[in-house]
């Protein structure tokens, strides 16, 4: 499974390779015309060319082969392996620089939204599971439905305006401090944490309702260790089978928020990148987080055979 994996990894990568830019070509605009300013027509006629931005399948063909590091196993060009290509938007800048300096910062908001995802997610779908029609399930329901019907600008808006603009606690904007991290991770992580409890919810009351938890009642095994060592276990399952496409969806879907909280991530330039069709940009950012699609969901695959040993 796990070789199969890695086998398909460049063909995925090469059909969002291809449907990007298939998608990206057609935006309308001129990357090479910076803040409304237009450079004379032989400047532009010169970049096109440098940049094959005068014929698409010259540029679709250059670019994959660079991007892939064949170029650099063929012995074409030293410097890094995948080269991303130049900003076209951003004088001495490439798009490699570009993802060196802003993803972490992305990375970082996305994991530790996906952590909080998790304590809030599980603490309230187990609570709700063992204390069915109290006031926990009440409020595991109002989570749910809180993170699932609002977006997660408005939830971040929300946060602005209570914690920073009211109360004082936190910075507006910026980055630099943990306090920077706290409300964009909040207004990230709701839409995730209200799944996971539900998924939590129902894989608890069905774990707590089998045969095997009977039985452990009925030896006398206390009940925290019941819930926590033998319902917690398999009602993880699911849990965990969302987790891969959540942690990378936690730091793609971290753009909107950095653009709320002014935070100067990725998402910042892939946004850029899209009004101002610097087409290398677009297309790097797009292939680098599909790259982490696949390896998140790769992980996950590997712990669930680790935590689920039962043969498929």
């Amino acid at each position: 499974m796990i070789a199969w994996r890695l086998v398909q990894l460049p063909f995925i990568l090469f059909a969002v390779y291809t449907i990007t830019f298939l998608l990206a070509w057609q935006i309308p605009g001129n990357p090479l015309e910076k803040e409304g300013r237009r450079p004379p027509q032989e400047v532009i006629e010169q970049m096109q060319a440098q940049y094959n931005l005068d014929d698409p399948w010259a540029f679709y063909g250059d670019y994959i082969w660079k991007a892939s590091g064949l170029s650099f196993v063929a012995g074409e060009r030293d410097g890094p392996v995948f080269d991303l290509g130049p900003s076209l938007r951003h004088e001495n800048w490439t798009v490699n620089d570009i993802l060196i300096a802003q993803l972490p910062i992305s990375m970082t908001i996305g994991l530790c939204a996906i952590l909080l995802a998790l304590i809030i997610g599980l603490t309230a779908g187990v609570l709700s599971a063992i204390k069915p029609r109290s006031w926990l399930e009440g409020v595991s329901f109002s989570v749910a439905i809180i993170g699932i019907s609002l977006p997660s600008f408005v939830i971040g808006v929300s946060l602005l305006i209570v914690f920073a603009f009211w109360l004082r606690w936190f910075p507006i904007s910026g980055w630099g401090t943990w306090s920077h991290l706290v409300l964009p991770s909040i207004a990230l992580s709701l839409p995730f944490a209200a799944y996971i409890a539900q998924l939590t919810k129902t894989g608890m009351v069905e774990q707590l309702r089998s045969d095997h938890i009977r039985t452990a009642r009925a030896k006398g095994v206390s009940e925290t260790k019941i819930v926590l060592k033998h319902a917690m276990k398999n009602a993880f399952l699911p849990v965990l089978s969302y987790l891969g496409p959540a942690t990378a969806a936690a730091m793609t879907g971290s753009f909107v928020i950095e653009k709320v909280f002014a935070i100067p991530g990725i998402g910042t330039h892939f946004v850029d990148a899209v009004l101002g069709k610097d087409i290398t940009v677009l297309m790097g950012i797009v292939l680098v987080y599909s790259v982490l699609l696949v390896l998140f969901n790769l992980a996950v695959d590997v712990l669930y055979r680790f935590l689920d040993p039962r043969p498929a």
